[in-house]
C-alpha cells in the first residue's frame, strides 16, 4: 500500500455551462477554481483560495469580479486558463512550503468530472500542459464509500456525506456570514453556481476529509486515481474477452487523424492499451470512424458525455459499441503481426503501391537515401522492422508497414510521400497497430464460407448482370452532393432543366445507416435533355442551405452524368458503375462495370416511380438451401403496373464474399450454395448468411408469390410426398424469410 500523502488540495470547479452530473458535457470553458489545503498530518485546514477566470474573448462582469478581488487577497481574477493554472500552482506551492511538514500533495475532488471532464479536456484543446498534481487525484466519493459500502457513488453528493459524518460548516471570513450551502443548486445541471456556493462546497468537503481522518474511521488517503498521460499502442487477440460496457464508437473523425489524436480527444479518460482502433472501408482507406476501448465502464460513460464535442472544426459523434465490434477491427490472430507490433514505442508508417517484386533491401534503400528536407531516416530493426502484406497464397499485395524509432524519424519518412521506388511512386501514411491488424486480416483471412464458384457459374443463365449498353440514357446521375442537400436544393441546382424532370423523378440514395450517400438519380423526359443538362451543370457548385448560391462550408461541386434507367436500377439495388472493362461470365462489355454490392441494399427515396414488368431471370436451377431449415421455393414474378418499388429487372448478385474486417456499416458475408439436383418446381433458393431479419426484408422485397405459396417453418414435420409444401402459412402480400 502506498504511504499517505502529506497534504490534500480539496478542489471544486465551475464552468459557464452545465454543472452537477453533466459538468463538462457541454464543452464550455472553466470559469472558477476554488480550493482549500488540508494538512493530513496535523489535521488542520488552510485558507480558502479562489481564482475567477475571465474568458480571453469575452466580457465578464467587471464590477462583480472587482468587488470580490478587493475584499480578500485569496480571491483573484485572471484572463485565460493558462494564467489560472499558473496562479493555482504558485499559490499551492507557496502554502505547502510555508507549512513545512511535508512536500507531497494531491488533489481531492467530489467525483471524477472536475479533473477528467473539465480540466484535462480544456487544457488539451488549448495545447496547455497541466501541473503534475492534476495527473493523480482522490475521489472523495470513493474514499467515503470505503467506510460506507452501501452508498451509491453516482448518487452520492457532498451534503449526504456531511450528514452521515455529522459535519457542520461555519463559513469563513471570505464568505458571506449568512451564506448557506444549497444542495439543490449543486445537483441541478442547469443551475448557475455563485462563487459563494462553490466556496461553501469546498469548505464542506475539507471538513469531510477531517472527519474521515479522525477516530473511529482513521482513514488513510493512499492509492489515488491516475490519469493516463500517454496513449499506449498494443495488440489485441481475437480470442481476448472485451467487455461490452467499455467500448464506444466515434464517428466523424478527420480522415488524417491517428490513434494519438483520438487519445487527445478523450484526454482525461484512461484508454486501454491498444484500445484506439481506426476503421477502414472496403478500399482500405479510413472511413472516419474508430472503436475505442476504455479501462472501465465508468470511463466509457464519461466518454459518452463527449458526444458532439469538437476535434478541430469537426464535431465527433460518440455511441455505445460492443466488445465484438472492437475485436472485428482491432483483433488479430497472426503471430507474425504480433511479433512485429510487440516492439514498444515504435511509430508505424504504411507504404502503399509497392512493386510486387519489391524486397526488404529496396525498402531500406528507399528510406536511407535523400538530402535536404528528404534526408535519410533509418528503419527501426533493419529488415525486422518491415512487414510485407501478402495474400494467403504468398503473392504480394503492394502494401507494407515499416517501423521507426521516433516521431521525428517517422515525419522524415513521410516527406518521401510519392517518391519513386523502381518504376512506381509510393504512397506513405502514418499508421496504427489496429490498422496493421485490419489490413492483414483483410488479405490473409480465409472466407467465412468456402464457396466454389465454378459450379455456380455454370448454372447461371446467359443473361449478363450488367445493364444493356444500348439502353436509352434518359436519366441523370448526380454524384458528390452535400450531405445536407434536399430535393429543393437539387431542383434549384438544375435551374431551367427542372421542367424536364418526370413526375416523382428525383431519387435520393441513402446508405445502409439511412444517411445521405451524396448520390442522386433524376429521370428526364428525353435523352437529349438529359445530355444537355449534364453538359451545362457538370462540376458546378451546389451551395448548402441558406447560402443562396454562395460558396460556404457545405458547398461542393457536383458531377453530373447521363445514364440509363437500367443503370439507375443497378446502383439503387446495391451495385456500382465504373468505366473499366469487366468480363462477366462469357460476355465482355466496356464502358460500364460492376463491383460487388454491399449486403444491405441502398434504398430508394421517395419510392414512387412505376417500373414496367419484365420477365424474371432466376432459373429453376438456382441454388438450394441445406437442412435443417428445409427447402423454400421462391418464385420471383414481375410487379404489376403501378406498383411503386424497385425494378423487377434487378438481378440477384451471386457468390459475393467479403474478406474485409467489418467496421460498422461494412458488408457482412454472403455465400450461395449450388444445388446438386434440379428442384422439382420453378423458382430458386439462396442461402443468405449473416443477415438480420430487416436486412432479409430489404433483399426479398419486390418478389410476389402466388396464393398457393407460403412460408416454411423449421420446427415441423416434412411432407413425404411434397417437401416443398411443408407447413404453408396463410398467404401474404410479399415473401419474407
Amino acid at each position: 500500500m502506498t504511504a499517505q500523502v502529506d497534504y490534500l488540495a480539496v478542489l471544486f470547479t465551475t464552468t459557464s455551462g452545465a454543472s452537477g452530473d453533466l459538468l463538462g458535457s457541454d464543452e464550455t470553458e472553466l470559469e472558477q477554481l476554488v480550493w482549500q489545503l488540508v494538512d493530513l498530518t496535523n489535521k488542520k485546514l488552510g485558507k480558502v483560495n479562489e481564482v475567477l477566470i475571465r474568458p480571453e474573448h469575452s466580457d465578464l462582469a467587471e464590477d462583480c469580479l472587482g468587488e470580490r478581488e478587493d475584499s480578500e487577497e485569496s480571491v483573484s481574477t485572471v484572463t485565460g486558463l493558462e494564467h489560472a493554472l499558473n496562479l493555482f500552482h504558485l499559490r499551492l506551492t507557496n502554502e505547502v512550503n510555508s507549512l513545512g511538514t511535508g512536500t507531497s500533495v494531491c488533489v481531492c475532488t467530489d467525483g471524477q468530472l472536475h479533473i477528467r471532464q473539465v480540466l484535462h479536456p480544456e487544457a488539451a484543446g488549448k495545447n496547455l500542459a497541466l501541473p503534475e498534481c492534476f495527473n493523480s487525484f482522490f475521489d472523495l466519493r470513493k474514499e467515503f464509500r470505503k467506510h460506507f459500502p452501501s452508498a451509491d457513488t453516482k448518487n452520492l453528493e457532498v451534503q449526504k456525506m456531511a450528514e452521515s459524518l455529522n459535519v457542520t460548516v461555519e463559513p469563513v471570513a471570505v464568505l458571506d456570514p449568512t451564506a448557506v450551502l444549497d444542495p439543490t443548486a449543486i445537483l441541478d445541471p442547469t443551475a448557475v453556481l455563485s462563487p459563494v456556493t462553490a466556496a461553501l462546497q469546498v469548505q464542506t468537503m475539507a471538513n469531510i476529509v477531517l472527519a474521515l481522518l479522525l477516530e473511529p474511521l482513521c482513514h488513510t488517503f493512499s492509492n489515488p486515481e491516475r490519469v493516463t498521460e500517454k496513449f499506449e499502442s498494443g495488440t489485441c487477440s481475437k480470442m481476448e474477452r472485451v467487455c461490452d460496457n467499455t467500448v464506444i464508437r466515434a464517428r466523424g473523425l478527420p480522415w488524417q487523424s491517428s490513434d494519438q489524436d483520438i487519445a487527445r480527444f478523450f484526454r482525461g479518460l484512461n484508454i486501454a492499451k491498444g484500445g484506439a482502433a481506426l476503421c477502414l472501408n472496403a478500399q482500405g482507406r479510413r472511413n472516419g470512424e474508430a472503436m475505442v476501448r476504455f479501462i472501465s465502464e465508468e470511463h466509457r460513460d464519461m466518454a459518452l458525455q463527449r458526444h458532439k464535442h469538437h476535434m478541430g472544426n469537426r464535431y465527433i459523434e460518440v455511441y455505445k459499441a460492443t466488445g465484438e465490434d472492437f475485436l472485428k477491427i482491432a483483433g488479430g490472430t497472426s503471430s507474425e503481426v504480433a511479433l512485429f507490433l510487440s516492439r514498444e514505442d515504435q511509430v508505424i508508417v504504411r507504404m502503399r503501391g509497392l512493386p510486387f517484386t519489391a524486397t526488404p533491401d529496396q525498402v531500406l534503400a528507399f528510406f536511407s537515401q535523400g538530402e535536404g528536407p528528404k534526408e535519410a531516416c533509418p528503419v527501426s530493426g533493419d529488415k525486422d522492422g518491415i512487414l510485407f502484406v501478402r495474400f494467403p497464397d504468398g503473392r504480394p499485395t503492394g502494401d507494407a508497414f515499416v517501423l521507426f524509432a521516433s516521431e521525428e524519424n517517422a515525419q522524415c519518412a513521410l516527406r518521401k510521400h510519392k517518391d519513386i521506388l523502381g518504376k512506381r511512386y509510393i504512397e506513405l501514411f502514418k499508421s496504427t497497430a489496429a490498422e496493421v491488424q485490419q489490413v492483414l486480416n483483410r488479405y490473409t483471412s480465409a472466407p467465412l464460407i468456402a464457396v466454389a464458384p465454378a459450379p455456380l457459374v455454370s448454372m447461371l443463365p446467359s443473361v449478363s448482370l450488367l445493364p444493356s449498353p444500348g439502353g436509352v440514357r434518359d436519366c441523370l446521375r448526380l454524384r458528390g452532393l452535400p450531405y445536407t442537400a434536399t430535393i429543393e436544393d437539387i431542383l434549384a441546382f438544375l435551374g431551367e432543366y427542372t421542367h424536364d424532370i418526370r413526375p416523382h423523378g428525383v431519387h435520393m440514395v441513402v446508405n445502409q445507416q439511412g444517411r445521405p450517400s451524396g448520390d442522386c438519380f433524376i429521370q428526364m423526359r428525353s435523352a437529349e435533355r438529359a445530355f444537355s443538362a449534364s453538359q451545362r451543370v457538370h462540376k458546378q457548385v451546389m451551395s448548402g442551405p441558406g447560402q443562396a448560391g454562395k460558396r460556404g462550408v457545405n458547398s461542393r461541386y457536383v458531377e453530373v452524368f447521363p445514364c440509363s434507367a437500367e443503370e439507375m436500377g443497378l446502383v439503387l439495388m446495391g451495385g456500382s458503375l465504373s468505366h473499366t472493362h469487366v468480363h462477366t461470365h462469357t460476355r465482355t462489355r466496356s464502358g460500364t462495370g460492376l463491383s460487388p454490392p454491399p449486403c444491405k441494399s441502398r434504398r430508394l427515396s421517395p419510392p414512387s416511380y412505376s417500373f414496367p414488368p419484365v420477365p424474371s431471370i432466376l432459373p429453376a436451377e438456382a441454388a438450394g438451401l441445406f437442412p435443417p431449415i428445409g427447402q423454400v421455393l421462391l418464385s420471383p414474378r414481375p410487379l404489376g403496373p403501378g406498383q411503386a418499388y424497385y425494378p423487377a429487372s434487378t438481378q440477384l448478385y451471386m457468390n459475393y464474399t467479403a474478406y474485409y474486417p467489418s467496421p460498422p456499416g461494412s458488408p457482412n458475408t454472403i455465400g450461395y450454395y449450388p444445388s446438386s439436383t434440379p428442384l422439382p418446381s420453378p423458382g430458386g433458393v439462396v442461402r443468405m448468411h449473416g443477415l438480420a431479419y430487416k436486412e432479409l426484408l430489404n433483399t426479398i422485397q419486390g418478389y410476389q408469390y402466388a396464393t398457393e405459396d407460403g412460408l416454411v417453418h423449421a420446427h415441423a414435420n416434412m411432407h413425404d410426398h411434397d417437401p416443398s409444401r411443408t407447413l404453408l402459412t396463410q398467404p401474404k402480400e410479399w415473401v419474407c424469410i
